[in-house]
């Protein structure tokens, strides 16, 4: 999911950098934050106040959006179908990819809506959220500040989350490959990590992002060359589909929720692809660049799960290059790509926390302390994402654990929970629907969070 981000400090008069990060410097104090009767909020057009230095095409951001959508995750998909079986994982992605999208629309829906009562061009996720509560009931405005400083440590959370599956990946794929070559090593877990701990320690210490971005394009090669030795391994002899059983156990199902959950989000990058369209207009509606896009991720999910779970059943790996025999020459290029690919995409993923982080806390730093300050913290991120990497067992019971805990919240509880806020004074639709289907999303989303967590939590305890 990794993405190039550029940041640049904007007013309530936004310039959008190319790759359209909107970080959170509008604040209540810059948002219009009395709500406006419909005719007047009709009067502003935030699309027609964004100054674009390189505005995007329809195309360009729906490619932009699918290499968002199609990341390492796509790999755990036959894990996830591990957990449903082969009738109820086809179905399963295709509800879940539908609701991830709906919520997906609702955030950018209501980030477009919000904007045109405040009167800004645009938002980003956690500046949205702001502007939400401090336009919406009068009772919740009073918290509108507070919300957007805690859906921004949610969302540096939630990378850092990513960040520390990275790790176990890399560490589960090098232990594979040193493990083929040398079976007398006496190498652990904890070995590995601290093997990779120095390397990150040094490249998570780049500060500009111009120096990081070059990367982004190496993993992302890297990522289709891994994804098409794997098609190759899959697809050659798998056993037929009646080998696999239709359904699993029950109990097994929210794992499946929150892999798939994990693999399929973007949300943090929908914002900034939106906001830097040429017309922004087209990002919704149908057919528009959001369900395009995601038809496709949906698809091709749903493909690599249910051919992966097909060739490996329940042995499928958190990731299937795991799955792939190391002896074979072209298995091997795919763990060293995956390692390759996965150690770049920590180091691009990592700047988007610490520029998050950094944006909450320089404020209580002196000045002349500020470069050592962000060194520290860097430093500090870093090295508890190895330990967290080093603490867990399993990759793909991680992925579950993240996918319900952080991403059941920021994909579907959080953009639910805007939209119902932001029309509850101006209407909830005919009998009542948006609160009906907004509730219902909240419900869904919070029993993914917490099944998904006792499961994962679960499982971990039981592998230890």
């Amino acid at each position: 999911m990794a993405n190039s981000y550029n940041m640049k400090e904007f007013s309530s008069t936004a310039v959008i950098t190319e790759n359209g990060v909107f970080p959170s410097t509008i604040s209540i104090s810059t948002i219009n934050t009395k709500c406006k009767e419909d005719e007047m909020e009709k009067e502003y057009d935030p699309f027609q106040s964004r100054e674009l230095e390189h505005p995007n095409s329809d195309v360009r951001s729906f490619a932009n959006l699918l290499k968002s959508s199609l990341g390492s995750g796509i790999l755990a998909m036959p894990a996830a179908f591990k957990n449903a079986g082969t009738i109820v994982g086809i179905f399963g992605t295709i509800i879940l990819g539908y609701i991830c999208t709906h919520c997906v629309y609702l955030l950018v829906k209501t980030s477009q809506d919000v904007c045109r009562v405040s009167k800004v061009p645009s938002l980003g996720y956690a500046e949205t959220v702001e502007a939400v509560f401090a336009t919406g009931p009068r009772s919740l405005r009073k918290l509108s500040r507070f919300m957007r400083i805690f859906i921004d440590w949610a969302m540096a959370l939630t990378i850092l989350g990513a960040c520390a599956v990275y790790v176990i990946l890399l560490v589960e794929s090098v232990q594979q490959i040193v493990d083929h070559f040398y079976e007398e090593n006496k190498l652990n877990t904890t070995l590995y990590c601290l093997m990779f701990l120095a390397p990150i320690l040094v490249f998570t210490q780049i500060k500009n992002l111009k120096y990081i971005a070059p990367f982004s394009g190496f993993a992302n090669i890297l990522l289709v060359l891994t994804f098409l030795i794997c098609l190759y391994y899959i697809c050659n002899e798998f056993p037929s589909f009646e080998s696999r059983p239709m359904a699993v156990p029950v109990g097994r199902l929210p794992l499946f929720i929150g892999t798939v959950i994990f693999a399929m989000e973007g949300i943090g990058v929908v914002l900034p692809v939106e906001n830097t369209m040429a017309k922004p207009q087209h990002f919704l509606g149908c057919p528009g660049v959001l369900n395009i896009t995601m038809t496709i991720v949906v698809l091709l999910y749903m493909v690599m799960g249910i051919l992966g779970y097909l060739k490996y059943g329940d042995v499928a790996e958190g990731s299937i290059t795991l799955n792939l025999p190391t002896a074979e020459i072209p298995a091997l290029m795919a763990k060293v790509f995956i390692v390759l690919a996965i150690f770049f995409t920590y180091i691009l993923q990592f700047y988007v926390p610490m520029e998050i982080v950094w944006r909450n806390t320089k404020e209580r730093v002196p000045r002349k302390y500020h470069n050592i300050a962000q060194s520290i913290m860097r430093a500090f991120f870093a090295i508890l994402t190895v330990i967290a990497a080093a603490s867990l067992p399993k990759l793909e019971q991680v992925i579950g654990l993240e996918g319900a805990f952080f991403y059941s919240f920021l994909g579907l509880i959080a953009p639910s929970v805007m939209d119902l806020i932001f029309c509850w004074d101006r209407g909830l639709g005919r009998f009542k629907y948006i609160l009906i289907k907004d509730t219902i999303l909240i419900i869904f989303g919070t029993f993914v969070l917490v099944t998904g967590v006792m499961q994962s939590i679960r499982e971990i305890i039981r592998t230890n």
